[in-house]
């Protein structure tokens, strides 16, 4: 019987690498996820500034302001497809490069965005350029950070991907901060004015940083072993095909193969599954997303009281993602992410109807702690596992297409969906089976991934 292979000790170099790639992959994700952030939590401002025209309400104003938010995401497929494909081709650093420079573009475009009062309705095509250049680049920021992330990791891979998640936690933290600040301390004109821009510099700022890190980065071993083996195979005999001549034909090598190729066509299964998982992440999000408007639309709640809210599940995220990534290390992420979406689908219903029902700052800063701890719990090790899902020569690929799927679809027309369900039925509860049914749907797709995927 043979012997259990030895991991080789972690390096002290090692482990500097893998905090300096927890850096350079956090800013870009933290910059990512503010820009959305900031834009769903000031919807209600936006909305009047840019969409609200005569004749257009504050109810069609709403629609149309997540509506554009919505269409925004489909694009995001379209950046999955172009910049993972670059990331398996050409390395995660140079495709981490074009994501964080297109990212500072979209929060540019909204920071000098001229209003409907100025331009008229052409307001809202300025917003839709920003949120088209943002959601392309944001296709293909997860799935190239998060393997960029995990590449460099010796060990814990769990917890160091976890940190992907911890910097939404941040994003969501100074998001609903600046939310909180600016609806505090600055009076409804100069909110409305010129405040609401203050965030959108803030993150143009700090885009330079996160662009000046990422190109002092280092290629990921992993894939410096692939392009390895790519020239290895280039050079051996037969590589182009075999002997013409002599009427032989050998199969081009599942390395020279388009990532695009092996990962649409290939492991449609495996994209179709990781995307399906995706849905309760990301719902988890756009629901704490939602909450400034729904509770300052249907609550007749103050307007910073979600901002607040929004503030506690970013910390809960921050400080809980980490340590649910501890965790996944040792007993699995799918079992963690399973646990979580059961939690999900059972504690959604009773938390809205008990803010419903006693909707008061303190109740709404709860709801929103316990969505941050379930986003904490599902989101923290899903990186992982998503990793586990993919092969190195289609990973990127693979896990870009596979998250912004499930990102377009379960939530970037979440806002959208929870504001037409209250309008539709008038039920203020309505966003709840909304998010119990995405729910239900990733633990299905979870338990699918664990059965035909053997991820752990």
């Amino acid at each position: 019987m043979s012997s259990p292979a030895i991991q080789d000790p972690v390096t002290p170099e090692q482990r500097r690498t893998a905090r300096r790639a927890v850096v350079a992959s956090s800013i870009g994700n933290a910059l990512e996820w503010f820009d959305i952030i900031v834009y769903s939590s000031l919807a209600v401002v936006i909305s009047h500034l840019f969409f609200e025209s005569e004749g257009v309400g504050q109810v069609t104003g709403t629609l149309l302001t997540f509506g554009t938010f919505a269409v925004s995401y489909l694009i995001r497929p379209v950046g999955a497809l172009v910049l993972g494909s670059y990331a398996d081709r050409h390395g995660r650093r140079p495709a981490l490069t074009i994501t964080i420079a297109l990212m500072m573009l979209g929060t540019l475009i909204m920071l000098v965005a001229p209003t409907s009062a100025l331009i008229g309705p052409s307001a809202a095509l300025v917003i839709l350029l920003a949120r088209l250049v943002q959601g392309f680049s944001a296709g293909g920021e997860f799935g190239t950070a998060t393997a960029f992330l995990i590449e460099n990791a010796p060990d814990k891979r769990a917890y160091y991907g976890s940190w992907q998640v911890a910097t939404q936690g941040i994003a969501i933290f100074l998001a609903s901060g600046f939310g909180f600040a600016l609806n505090t301390l600055l009076s409804h004109d100069a909110l409305y004015s010129w405040g609401w821009r203050i965030p959108y510099l803030f993150g143009l700022l700090i885009g330079p940083v996160g662009l000046f890190i990422r190109l002092r980065m280092d290629e990921t071993p992993d894939f410096e072993a692939l392009q390895g083996e790519r020239e290895r195979a280039a050079s051996s005999p037969g590589a182009r095909g075999g002997d013409a001549a002599a009427g032989t034909t050998t199969p081009r090598p599942a390395l020279w193969r388009s990532p695009l190729a092996q990962t649409l066509v290939h492991s449609a299964g495996r994209w179709l599954t990781a995307s399906g998982v995706v849905g309760l992440a990301s719902m988890s999000v756009y629901t704490i997303l939602f909450m400034p408007t729904f509770s300052i639309q249907n609550l007749d709640l103050p307007s910073w009281a979600a901002y607040l809210g929004g503030v506690v599940a970013g910390l809960v995220t921050l400080v809980g993602s980490p340590l649910v990534g501890h965790l996944a290390d040792r007993v699995g992420p799918g079992k963690v992410m399973l646990v979580a979406a059961g939690v999900g689908v059972l504690a959604v219903y009773p938390l809205f109807l008990w803010l419903v029902s006693a909707p008061t700052v303190a109740t709404l800063t709860a709801m929103q702690a316990v969505l941050g701890a379930i986003m904490a719990l599902y989101f923290g090790p899903m990186p992982a596992l998503l990793t586990e899902m993919f092969p190195t020569e289609i990973r990127t690929t693979g896990m870009s297409v596979a998250y912004n799927l499930g990102v377009t679809v379960f939530g970037g027309f979440a806002p959208l969906a929870l504001a037409w369900l209250v309008s539709a039925t008038g039920s203020l509860t309505a966003p709840s089976i909304y998010y119990a049914a995405v729910a239900l749907l990733s633990l299905v797709c979870l338990l699918v991934a664990r059965r035909r995927y053997a991820v752990r």
